[in-house]
């Protein structure tokens, strides 16, 4: 055998490697979870957010089949292309129109963005990849806050525009992901935030206090705290201080939607804020605990913190992954990952008490029971196959808040998990398709205040 035929079967080996392991991953794609199953989410999302990649392998390993006759290799690159196509077709679909952008401002809402904010807007709701924009101003570790009665200061960073960006006047409060237990501001969101300052605004990434060292109205008022931190130093950051939007993921969309929907209840607001104006403009949250009791129930956390007659607690991962431990680095102990898995997102030790002994409370700490009309315009974005947050819950948010003649969004994204947004956002095409949603109304969001949006549920005009 010829030094060329070697190298011909290496290849066929490897493309018919590599290509069996990318089909046989695709099958979490449309599979949904339950927690525990940790290593199944994070197969699934890693999946997810590679699928651009893997269908070029698909067509590569194509390629090779035809070129060296091989049937199975063949095969396997039609499947692996045809499959990860789907998906990205799948994911990257807009909102279904009874609750997209033209459900809550008309028909003609693209018409009401213009000016200089769109020439950072992605083309489509997926791009290949983010595109390039001027670096944006950034500063680390600013003191918002000080807890009363003690010297714990709470930090937060900001991103301000280019100086060749016209300043939109509108300011993004963002509240990290973190189960109620973990991570940190400034952690794989940095493409986000660059990409939302070339559009004029500015971003304030802060870090609040997680469990145990606070609970839930604690975290909460950390929230409220930002709020009005960027409202006394508007005119520092250009910033209007009636165009402030509140957003974040998983447990920091849940703290987003409490802090904006409790502006009217005293008993959400610190003492030392009493009086002062908390509200916001606009409500942005992805992924959301909408409901303490509907998670608790969904995470299987009945199942996981207490023992049954007869059976013990179901296990669950008390540590990470090593290939998330590697891939995190040095910001392994920053984040809080060396406290473990075992009391993420428990939702008992936050509340006092499991939904049957203390059901009031789970309600009091749950968005769904705070809707009114008085709350902001809010947009949802929610993965169908979201192993921690409920989907229906959030479904059944979004039918109080049109109820209510709020105006809202909630994009549904079909075959997509948790966290989806955090890993590749530069390429994955579901991370592309929420940027889509949140650059186009946070434009919405920042016009002047005598626009009028027509709610097409309620045919009459709302003033933004």
């Amino acid at each position: 055998m010829s030094i060329m035929e070697i190298i011909i079967v290496i290849i066929q080996i490897i493309a018919g490697t590599v290509g069996s392991l990318v089909a046989l991953m695709s099958i979490v794609l449309f599979l949904p979870f339950r927690w525990p199953a940790a290593a199944m989410w994070g197969l699934k999302v890693f999946a997810s957010a590679l699928s651009p990649l893997f269908i070029l392998v698909g067509s590569l390993a194509l390629i090779i089949g035809l070129a060296a006759s091989s049937v199975f290799i063949a095969v396997i690159g039609i499947y692996i292309t045809s499959i990860y196509l789907i998906h990205v077709v799948s994911v990257t679909r807009p909102p279904d129109s009874a609750s997209g952008f033209e459900h809550a401002f008309g028909l003609n809402w693209k018409k009401r963005i213009k000016g200089p904010q769109k020439k950072y807007f992605l083309p489509s709701r997926y791009a290949m990849k983010l595109p390039a924009v001027p670096d944006p101003r950034f500063e680390q570790d600013i003191s918002f806050a000080t807890i009363p009665g003690t010297g714990r200061k709470l930090l937060c960073d900001l991103w301000q525009p280019s100086e060749t960006i016209k300043p939109s006047g509108l300011a993004f409060i963002y509240i990290h992901g973190s189960a109620f237990y973990f991570l940190d501001k400034d952690y794989g969101t940095r493409p986000f935030f660059r990409h939302l300052a070339a559009q004029g605004h500015v971003i304030m990434d802060i870090a609040y206090r997680l469990s145990p060292e606070t609970d839930l109205m604690g975290m909460i008022n950390d929230v409220k705290r930002a709020i009005v931190w960027m409202k006394e130093n508007a005119g520092r950051y250009k910033v209007d201080p009636d165009r402030i939007i509140v957003g974040g993921a998983s447990s920091g969309g849940f703290l987003a939607l409490m802090a904006a929907y409790t502006i009217n209840d005293a008993r959400f607001t610190p003492v030392e804020l009493e009086g002062m104006n908390v509200n916001c403009c606009a409500v942005v949250a992805e992924y959301p605990a909408t409901d303490l009791e509907a998670l608790y129930y969904h995470t299987n956390q009945h199942l996981t913190t207490r023992s049954r007659p007869g059976q013990p607690k179901k296990k669950v991962p008390t540590e990470m992954p090593a290939w998330l431990k590697k891939r995190i680095g040095k910001d392994f102990h920053r984040l809080g990952m060396d406290k473990g898995f075992e009391n993420i997102g428990t939702i008992a030790p936050l509340m006092g008490g499991h939904p049957d002994e203390c059901p009031e409370r789970y309600k009091l700490f749950s968005p769904i029971t705070h809707v009114s009309s008085s709350c902001p315009p809010t947009l949802l974005i929610h993965g169908e196959h979201d192993i921690m947050a409920p989907i229906n819950s959030t479904r059944l948010l979004y039918d109080r808040l049109i109820k209510e003649k709020v105006p809202a969004i909630l994009h549904v994204l079909p075959q997509t998990d948790h966290a989806f947004d955090l890993l590749f956002p530069t390429i994955a095409p579901s991370t592309h398709n929420a940027f889509y949603d949140v650059e186009r109304f946070m434009t919405l969001m920042s016009a002047k205040r005598n626009i009028q949006y027509k709610i097409k549920s309620r045919n009459q005009e709302v003033s933004m």
